[in-house]
């Protein structure tokens, strides 16, 4: 979380810095210096401004970093996914919010994943457009899933586009883009190694476009997304 985020916040509920001092539990020269970014904003600090103005979790502080974030077991991974709004996970239990750009990159991370989780994944980038980049795309290159994140930003931005949010279609267009810079030659799957080698064969001759372009065996498509309709 930044000072302008913090900013934002107290603006968007017309508090005075007074006022926000006293429902974050700080003093009003302290919130200042964070505001203007003069001082960092500590990691308990920043999970409660979000909660109090309600910021979306994009500003959540991460809580690890790109080369430490593991590998989550499924129900972890969907605990954290119906903790950000992921419908398909409604019935679950809710825990604590995590950043969006660090639960996608523990998924992507995954060697194997049912298929629920998976079409999960690129929700995470159109609901969360904004989410950390840097982070994200770091993580994803030094593991060598820039191909996989390359194909869920696709997903995200057709399905942007059918529902003709453009703005944010147009958004995700340039990270693909941007992204493409780094394409790998090397064939992977879309959290899906446990393929059978008849699987790998049909799906090298069958599978859609986006696939083909980013060097993945799926045959995912948005039609397959439940929250594409």
């Amino acid at each position: 979380m930044t000072g302008r985020d913090l900013l934002t916040g107290r603006e968007q509920k017309g508090w005075t810095q007074e006022q926000s001092a006293s429902r974050l539990g700080v003093s009003q020269p302290y919130l200042s210096l964070l505001e203007k970014g003069v001082r960092r904003v500590p990691e308990k600090l920043a999970r409660k401004a979000a909660a109090v103005y309600n910021l979306s979790a994009v500003t959540l502080p991460v809580e690890s970093d790109w080369n430490t974030v593991q590998l989550k077991k499924e129900n972890s991974l969907a605990s954290d996914l119906a903790a950000l709004g992921y419908p398909g996970f409604s019935h679950l239990t809710r825990g604590r919010k995590k950043n969006p750009a660090e639960v996608l990159l523990a998924g992507l991370s995954a060697k194997d994943l049912n298929s629920r989780l998976v079409e999960a994944l690129p929700w995470l980038l159109l609901e969360y457009p904004d989410l950390n980049w840097p982070f994200l795309v770091t993580g994803a290159k030094v593991r060598d899933l820039q191909n996989r994140l390359g194909f869920a930003i696709s997903l995200a931005r057709r399905v942007a586009e059918k529902r003709g949010a453009h703005e944010r279609a147009e958004q995700l267009h340039l990270k693909e883009s941007t992204l493409a810079q780094s394409r790998l030659l090397r064939e992977d799957t879309f959290c899906h190694e446990s393929l059978s080698e008849s699987e790998r064969k049909w799906l090298s001759t069958s599978r859609p476009p986006e696939a083909e372009y980013w060097r993945l065996l799926t045959d995912l498509v948005p039609e397959h997304l439940s929250y594409a309709s």
